[in-house]
């Protein structure tokens, strides 16, 4: 008999944790405070809201990276403006300027990479010290769909004085 009601009551208890578990969430947006209306705004026609919501631009990757590339803003990438970039990245790299790139000018970042890697400095990586050589991708943005919440100028605790 005392199985019985020592299960029930772990049944209940159970239960109690789900709930508290898959509530939480609900409870703490529930929780979040009202921005005040109209504090800091003017009154009457002109603190009435927009009839419509801006909305992003639909211009791609591509297109972005395209007028980053022309420069002028005539609609075409010219050769000159293709490679403007790419005489900036060969200026970095022609440490003695002398308008041909070494070998060794080519690898100075890849020679740092495998110096900071090689962490016993035995001239050869192990596949752990391989592995800290490997890209690091920023992590994908996070894109917010509410405005953020405007800050309240009134005190915390307002029976204080």
């Amino acid at each position: 008999m005392w199985r019985y009601l020592v299960g029930g009551l772990a049944a209940l208890a159970l239960a109690a944790a789900g709930m508290l578990v898959f509530n939480r969430n609900a409870r703490s947006v529930a929780a979040l405070p009202l921005a005040p209306v109209g504090q800091g705004q003017a009154t009457g026609a002109a603190a009435a809201l927009p009839d419509t919501v801006p909305e992003a631009s639909d211009r791609t990757r591509e297109q972005k990276r395209f007028d980053r590339y022309d420069k002028d803003r005539d609609g075409k990438v010219t050769r000159e403006e293709y490679l403007a970039a790419r005489r900036k990245a060969f200026a970095k790299l022609d440490v003695n300027h002398d308008g041909l790139l070494a070998f060794d000018e080519w690898a100075v970042k890849a020679e740092g990479k495998f110096a900071a890697a090689d962490g016993d400095k035995s001239g050869a990586m192990t596949p752990v010290e391989f592995a800290r050589t490997a890209v690091k991708r920023k992590p994908p943005r996070v894109r917010r769909d509410c405005p953020p919440a405007a800050k309240d100028d009134a005190p915390a605790n307002a029976e204080e004085s």
